[in-house]
């Protein structure tokens, strides 16, 4: 699969250093995202698994954020 172009910052983001973010570049199957200060790196996920993510996040699932935050011998 070919790298996307077509990545977007969040409008929360500011210009200039320090205002590293996650970007995000969608196609018509696939959502891609990235850090902006490490753009080769690239998480490639459908739609549906990340609004259900996104969901929990926003509704407090309890547990969501222990998982998604947990990483044995070192910060996330």
């Amino acid at each position: 699969m070919n790298a996307p172009d077509n990545w977007q910052k969040s409008s929360y983001s500011g210009e200039g250093d320090g205002n590293d973010c996650v970007e995000l570049s969608s196609a018509p199957a696939a959502l891609h995202l990235r850090e902006s200060d490490d753009p080769g790196t690239v998480l490639t996920t459908a739609p549906a698994p990340l609004a259900r993510f996104l969901h929990a996040i926003r509704t407090g699932t309890p547990g969501i954020v222990a998982s998604v935050t947990a990483h044995p011998g070192g910060a996330c």
